[in-house]
């Protein structure tokens, strides 16, 4: 009797670790990150789900402000991000699974706000930016010069950079503009209330999920081989053009 208990407790054990509980946060970011009846839908969402469902596995994609967001992912084990620039300096903090969206950022403002001409990122100096802590555009920008407290807005998230721009606070936001028809619905507003000002060269990139360091390197490279597979179909080619808007 208790070799048959300790041979059921054992394939218990086993069973329950051969398929690790995962943890996917995320932020609010139209339309690859979006809301719907209280859950993580949108274009990047979509993507994510699929090389879940191809690895096998289950999980409950949590919406948090970016810098919770990858405080979580850069601290616990079992935990998977996106969308997360691939940059030198986080190189080595992450796992790298694959890229499930494209963006070209650029400077977003006003419609009414004529005043405001950029042709550099560095004529942008004159005015105040909102951008989201800890975010590859406020990397970019403190590098180049924007101080934070004086050109420089940090905040929690992209929709709290938009309330900025939308109540005066600031002159410009950061956004792609294949997300704007997103984040415009989400606001309230029209497409002719904004502006998309100026593109930044060195912010066009394609964006990866990742996990956290701690998570089972076999977890990681299931979930890689998932999003190979994901990657050849039609529907990833559509979401990863940068000229790509859902209809």
């Amino acid at each position: 009797m208790l070799r048959t208990l300790l041979l059921v407790g054992s394939l218990f054990c086993c069973s329950a670790t051969a398929q690790e509980a995962l943890r996917v946060v995320t932020e609010l970011s139209p339309p690859h990150q979006t809301l719907v009846d209280g859950k993580v839908a949108g274009l990047s969402t979509e993507l994510v789900q699929a090389i879940l469902a191809e690895a096998g596995y289950g999980a409950q994609i949590e919406l948090y402000p970016w810098a919770r967001a990858f405080r979580i992912a850069r601290n616990q084990p079992n935990v998977l991000i996106y969308n997360m620039a691939r940059t030198t300096e986080r190189e080595t903090e992450f796992q790298w699974i694959g890229t499930v969206a494209a963006y070209q950022l650029g400077f977003v403002g006003l419609a009414h706000r004529s005043d405001i001409k950029l042709s550099s990122v560095e004529d942008a100096k004159r005015y105040t930016v909102a951008v989201q802590r800890d975010d590859l555009s406020a990397d970019f920008l403190i590098d180049n010069g924007f101080v934070p407290g004086v050109q420089l807005v940090l905040v929690a998230d992209i929709a709290e950079s938009w309330q900025l721009l939308l109540n005066g606070k600031v002159d410009l936001v950061i956004d792609d503009p294949v997300a704007l028809n997103g984040m415009l619905a989400a606001l309230g507003l029209r497409k002719r209330d904004v502006n998309f000002i100026y593109a930044i060269p060195q912010l066009e990139q394609q964006t990866w999920l990742a996990a956290s360091l701690t998570t089972s390197q076999n977890v990681v490279k299931q979930l890689q081989s998932a999003h190979s597979k994901v990657a050849q179909t039609v529907r990833y080619q559509q979401v990863m053009s940068s000229s790509y808007q859902e209809r």
